[in-house]
């Protein structure tokens, strides 16, 4: 069983470099997403803590199975820990055998801002030049990178009630060549933007994000809700926008939609990756990605880190599973 550490996972970014990990991952997301049928889905399985709420997330196809073990604790920084940890395994189907074990922290974060991108690029404007991020936490840097990749950028507008996150964002992005406008509102960050990516960490519901503040057709990328209670869109904005979510059975638990009637219905991701509807800010105006995190996310993630990490050699062999000469006889590793 091969396990990969966090200096492992930057490895292989880094050898391969982030423009091409992210086209390789966003390729591995459209494969897996035009598959939609082949898999065995269910929403993740949530234990609310007090101050937080840890999680499993399980998918199988008819070859792999995965999971990731995912925490998500708002006052976390406050105790000098991420607000966000994850781990993830990659098993085969037809034995059950585990076959990569993982960090998944700083995976989460760049296969989060690959499925982004991967979805704007169907339906955010092609030519998008100005990119709002509400929020500067942990994801904002790779959203940043992610974006800049496929769209024409010349702006990243930013805003975060947090200064210092603010600081720490301009600090990682200061030798990009592109121009960085700090902002006093999320209403100031939102003047002008083609895309705009809201993902803060606050489990309660808010309203980050009103219609007054939209003045002109956007591309909205909502990837904060994680959990029932917690949304950062304003209804008014939910209900006048076009709507398209991960998958629908989990987003109305935990994404944006919660806020909407129980037999609310709206186009799945998989629909517009395959085609079956066209779906585009200059057709439908404003459109509302009510972006969750779904489980096939990982399971791209990690299938693709797994096949990387053996072309690269990357990675340790770690002896999880007993090797027996008689398969039948475990009570041998006690003599």
């Amino acid at each position: 069983m091969k396990a990969l550490q966090i200096e492992d996972i930057k490895k292989i970014v880094s050898t391969i470099g982030y423009p091409k990990f992210y086209k390789k991952l966003i390729k591995t997301l459209e494969e897996d997403y035009s598959n939609w049928e082949t898999f065995d889905k269910t929403p993740r399985l949530a234990n609310h803590v007090p101050d937080g709420v840890i999680e499993l997330m399980p998918i199988s196809d008819d070859k792999l199975y995965s999971f990731k073990y995912v925490n998500g604790h708002p006052k976390n920084p406050l105790q000098n820990h991420m607000t966000v940890m994850g781990t993830g395994q990659l098993s085969e189907i037809s034995t059950g055998a585990p076959l990569m074990y993982t960090e998944m922290t700083l995976l989460t974060a760049l296969r989060t801002a690959a499925n982004s991108v991967m979805a704007a690029r169907y339906m955010a404007k092609k030519e998008s030049k100005v990119l709002t991020l509400i929020g500067t936490g942990a994801q904002s840097e790779f959203q940043f990178l992610a974006f800049k990749e496929y769209f024409p950028l010349e702006e990243v507008r930013y805003y975060d009630t947090d200064a210092k996150a603010m600081d720490k964002f301009e600090r990682n992005m200061k030798s990009f060549d592109m121009k960085l406008t700090r902002c006093e509102s999320a209403k100031e960050a939102a003047q002008g933007a083609d895309i705009i990516t809201v993902c803060t960490a606050d489990k309660r519901y808010q309203t980050i994000l009103t219609k007054d503040m939209i003045t002109s057709d956007v591309y909205i990328n909502a990837i904060g809700g994680d959990c029932p209670g917690k949304t950062e869109i304003g209804k008014d904005l939910v209900e006048s926008s076009y709507i398209v979510c991960e998958f629908l059975e989990q987003c109305k638990i935990e994404g944006e939609i919660q806020q909407l009637a129980d037999d609310f219905t709206c186009t799945e991701l998989y629909e517009v990756v395959r085609g079956e509807k066209k779906v585009n800010v200059e057709t439908h105006g404003t459109i509302l990605f009510d972006s969750v995190g779904f489980a096939i996310e990982d399971y791209s993630a990690l299938r693709l880190t797994y096949d990387l990490a053996k072309e690269l050699n990357i990675g340790t062999e770690m002896n999880f599973i007993p090797e027996l000469d008689d398969v039948k006889n475990l009570f041998q590793l006690m003599s």
